[in-house]
Protein backbone atom coordinates (compact mmCIF):
# COMPACT_ATOMS: atom_id res chain seq x y z
CA UNK A 1 0.00 0.00 0.00
CA UNK A 2 1.26 3.51 -1.16
CA UNK A 3 1.53 6.04 1.44
CA UNK A 4 -1.13 8.27 -0.77
CA UNK A 5 -3.42 5.48 0.18
CA UNK A 6 -6.47 6.00 2.10
CA UNK A 7 -7.77 3.37 4.01
CA UNK A 8 -10.75 3.78 6.33
CA UNK A 9 -12.31 1.13 8.38
CA UNK A 10 -15.99 1.00 9.96
CA UNK A 11 -16.11 -0.61 13.41
CA UNK A 12 -18.48 -1.43 16.30
CA UNK A 13 -17.42 -2.54 19.57
CA UNK A 14 -17.93 -6.36 20.37
CA UNK A 15 -19.36 -7.50 16.87
CA UNK A 16 -17.85 -9.21 14.08
CA UNK A 17 -15.66 -6.12 13.06
CA UNK A 18 -13.72 -6.65 16.01
CA UNK A 19 -11.53 -9.48 14.72
CA UNK A 20 -10.72 -7.59 11.47
CA UNK A 21 -9.80 -4.79 13.80
CA UNK A 22 -7.50 -7.17 15.50
CA UNK A 23 -6.02 -7.89 12.02
CA UNK A 24 -5.47 -4.80 11.34
CA UNK A 25 -3.55 -4.17 14.16
CA UNK A 26 -1.75 -7.24 13.71
CA UNK A 27 -0.60 -5.94 9.92
CA UNK A 28 0.38 -3.12 11.38
CA UNK A 29 -1.69 -0.95 9.02
CA UNK A 30 -2.43 2.59 9.44
CA UNK A 31 -6.39 3.55 8.93
CA UNK A 32 -9.20 5.71 9.83
CA UNK A 33 -11.46 4.27 12.16
CA UNK A 34 -15.02 5.78 12.44
CA UNK A 35 -17.44 4.03 15.24
CA UNK A 36 -20.77 2.91 14.66
CA UNK A 37 -22.88 2.70 17.76
CA UNK A 38 -25.29 -0.14 16.73
CA UNK A 39 -27.57 -0.02 20.22
CA UNK A 40 -28.40 3.31 18.17
CA UNK A 41 -29.08 2.16 15.39
CA UNK A 42 -26.19 3.99 13.75
CA UNK A 43 -26.07 0.93 11.39
CA UNK A 44 -29.43 1.79 9.52
CA UNK A 45 -29.14 5.07 9.01
CA UNK A 46 -28.84 6.74 5.58
CA UNK A 47 -25.20 7.92 6.05
CA UNK A 48 -24.33 4.33 6.53
CA UNK A 49 -26.65 2.57 4.15
CA UNK A 50 -25.15 5.14 1.67
CA UNK A 51 -21.77 3.41 2.33
CA UNK A 52 -22.85 -0.68 3.14
CA UNK A 53 -26.82 -0.88 1.68
CA UNK A 54 -26.65 -4.23 3.82
CA UNK A 55 -26.33 -2.13 7.07
CA UNK A 56 -23.32 -4.42 8.54
CA UNK A 57 -19.75 -3.97 9.79
CA UNK A 58 -17.12 -4.73 8.86
CA UNK A 59 -16.83 -2.57 6.47
CA UNK A 60 -13.64 -0.97 4.46
CA UNK A 61 -13.36 1.72 2.05
CA UNK A 62 -10.38 1.91 0.33
CA UNK A 63 -9.57 4.67 -1.82
CA UNK A 64 -13.24 5.29 -2.64
CA UNK A 65 -13.34 0.85 -3.16
CA UNK A 66 -15.53 -0.85 -0.72
CA UNK A 67 -15.03 -3.98 0.51
CA UNK A 68 -17.38 -5.84 2.76
CA UNK A 69 -18.25 -9.38 4.23
CA UNK A 70 -15.46 -10.56 6.90
CA UNK A 71 -13.62 -13.47 4.71
CA UNK A 72 -13.37 -10.61 2.09
CA UNK A 73 -12.05 -8.14 4.34
CA UNK A 74 -9.26 -9.83 5.71
CA UNK A 75 -8.27 -11.65 2.18
CA UNK A 76 -8.07 -8.49 1.22
CA UNK A 77 -6.01 -6.19 4.01
CA UNK A 78 -3.44 -8.87 4.31
CA UNK A 79 -3.17 -9.26 0.52
CA UNK A 80 -2.44 -5.49 1.11
CA UNK A 81 0.06 -5.77 3.86
CA UNK A 82 2.37 -8.47 2.35
CA UNK A 83 5.54 -7.40 4.95
CA UNK A 84 3.66 -8.51 8.10
CA UNK A 85 3.57 -11.77 6.11
CA UNK A 86 -0.20 -13.24 7.15
CA UNK A 87 -1.09 -14.39 4.12
CA UNK A 88 0.70 -16.85 1.85
CA UNK A 89 1.21 -15.24 -1.71
CA UNK A 90 0.27 -16.13 -5.23
CA UNK A 91 2.24 -19.30 -6.38
CA UNK A 92 2.81 -20.29 -2.37
CA UNK A 93 1.43 -23.36 -1.63
CA UNK A 94 -0.25 -22.65 1.54
CA UNK A 95 -1.75 -20.58 -0.67
CA UNK A 96 -5.12 -22.64 -1.78
CA UNK A 97 -5.59 -23.79 1.85
CA UNK A 98 -5.44 -20.49 3.26
CA UNK A 99 -8.11 -19.43 0.92
CA UNK A 100 -10.40 -22.95 1.47
CA UNK A 101 -10.25 -21.81 5.23
CA UNK A 102 -11.08 -18.20 4.51
CA UNK A 103 -13.87 -18.81 2.42
CA UNK A 104 -15.46 -21.99 4.65
CA UNK A 105 -15.78 -19.72 7.41
CA UNK A 106 -18.52 -17.70 5.80
CA UNK A 107 -19.64 -20.48 3.29
CA UNK A 108 -19.89 -23.53 5.66
CA UNK A 109 -19.40 -22.04 9.35
CA UNK A 110 -21.35 -19.31 9.98
CA UNK A 111 -24.47 -20.98 8.40
CA UNK A 112 -24.42 -24.25 10.16
CA UNK A 113 -23.98 -21.89 13.48
CA UNK A 114 -26.65 -19.73 12.97
CA UNK A 115 -29.20 -22.69 12.30
CA UNK A 116 -28.07 -24.51 15.08
CA UNK A 117 -28.10 -21.20 17.34
CA UNK A 118 -31.81 -20.23 15.74
CA UNK A 119 -32.58 -24.42 16.52
CA UNK A 120 -33.61 -24.97 12.76
CA UNK A 121 -33.61 -28.16 10.78
CA UNK A 122 -30.85 -27.65 8.19
CA UNK A 123 -31.17 -28.39 4.50
CA UNK A 124 -31.14 -31.74 2.81
CA UNK A 125 -27.45 -32.73 2.41
CA UNK A 126 -28.16 -32.33 -1.85
CA UNK A 127 -28.48 -28.34 -0.92
CA UNK A 128 -26.84 -27.40 2.33
CA UNK A 129 -24.06 -24.88 1.85
CA UNK A 130 -22.56 -26.81 4.40
CA UNK A 131 -23.97 -30.41 4.72
CA UNK A 132 -24.59 -30.84 8.18
CA UNK A 133 -23.73 -29.91 11.40
CA UNK A 134 -21.84 -32.47 12.44
CA UNK A 135 -19.83 -32.81 9.20
CA UNK A 136 -19.10 -29.27 9.24
CA UNK A 137 -17.61 -29.09 12.67
CA UNK A 138 -15.18 -32.49 12.17
CA UNK A 139 -13.97 -30.89 9.26
CA UNK A 140 -12.96 -27.68 11.09
CA UNK A 141 -11.47 -29.93 14.43
CA UNK A 142 -9.40 -32.29 11.75
CA UNK A 143 -7.61 -29.37 10.54
CA UNK A 144 -6.83 -27.70 13.89
CA UNK A 145 -5.57 -30.91 15.03
CA UNK A 146 -2.81 -30.41 12.94
CA UNK A 147 -2.03 -27.39 14.34
CA UNK A 148 -0.76 -25.12 16.29
CA UNK A 149 -2.08 -23.18 13.21
CA UNK A 150 -4.75 -23.77 10.96
CA UNK A 151 -1.93 -23.72 8.05
CA UNK A 152 0.17 -25.64 10.32
CA UNK A 153 3.10 -23.92 11.77
CA UNK A 154 2.15 -20.77 9.90
CA UNK A 155 0.01 -18.28 11.38
CA UNK A 156 -1.98 -16.10 9.30
CA UNK A 157 -4.60 -13.84 9.22
CA UNK A 158 -6.98 -17.14 8.86
CA UNK A 159 -6.14 -17.53 12.41
CA UNK A 160 -7.20 -13.89 13.92
CA UNK A 161 -10.88 -14.98 11.73
CA UNK A 162 -10.73 -18.19 13.34
CA UNK A 163 -9.49 -17.62 16.71
CA UNK A 164 -11.83 -14.94 17.05
CA UNK A 165 -15.02 -16.42 15.73
CA UNK A 166 -14.38 -19.98 17.79
CA UNK A 167 -14.23 -17.86 20.71
CA UNK A 168 -17.30 -16.17 20.58
CA UNK A 169 -19.35 -19.43 19.48
CA UNK A 170 -18.01 -21.27 22.35
CA UNK A 171 -18.93 -18.67 24.94
CA UNK A 172 -21.97 -19.06 23.74
CA UNK A 173 -22.23 -22.73 23.49
CA UNK A 174 -22.92 -22.57 19.57
CA UNK A 175 -19.44 -24.81 19.30
CA UNK A 176 -18.77 -26.99 21.76
CA UNK A 177 -15.44 -25.88 23.89
CA UNK A 178 -13.62 -29.05 23.14
CA UNK A 179 -9.69 -29.29 24.53
CA UNK A 180 -8.85 -29.12 20.79
CA UNK A 181 -10.58 -25.98 20.09
CA UNK A 182 -10.39 -24.38 23.40
CA UNK A 183 -6.73 -25.11 23.23
CA UNK A 184 -6.42 -22.62 19.86
CA UNK A 185 -8.41 -20.57 20.91
CA UNK A 186 -6.25 -19.33 23.68
CA UNK A 187 -3.13 -19.10 21.82
CA UNK A 188 -4.69 -16.71 19.27
CA UNK A 189 -6.21 -14.51 22.95
CA UNK A 190 -2.71 -14.99 24.29
CA UNK A 191 -1.52 -12.55 21.21
CA UNK A 192 -0.92 -8.71 22.21
CA UNK A 193 -2.45 -7.64 19.43
CA UNK A 194 -5.82 -8.91 20.62
CA UNK A 195 -5.12 -7.85 24.43
CA UNK A 196 -5.09 -4.31 22.74
CA UNK A 197 -8.02 -4.38 20.41
CA UNK A 198 -10.05 -5.72 23.67
CA UNK A 199 -9.07 -3.02 25.94
CA UNK A 200 -9.68 -0.45 22.76
CA UNK A 201 -13.42 -2.51 22.69
CA UNK A 202 -14.17 -2.21 25.79
CA UNK A 203 -13.33 1.89 26.04
CA UNK A 204 -15.73 2.14 22.71
CA UNK A 205 -18.56 0.66 24.11
CA UNK A 206 -17.98 2.08 27.60
CA UNK A 207 -17.99 5.35 25.29
CA UNK A 208 -21.29 4.25 23.98
CA UNK A 209 -23.28 3.49 27.26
Amino acid sequence: MTTESRLTFYHSPNTRSTAALILLEELGAPFELKVLDMKAGEQRQPAYLAINPMGKVPALVHDGALITEQPAVFIYLADQFPDAGLAPPIGDPLRGPYLRWMVFYGSCFEPAVIDRSMQREAAAMSTSPYGDYDMMLSTLTEQLAKGPYLLGDSFSAADVLWGTALAWTTAFQLVPPLPLIQAYVERIAARPAVARVKARDAELAAAQG
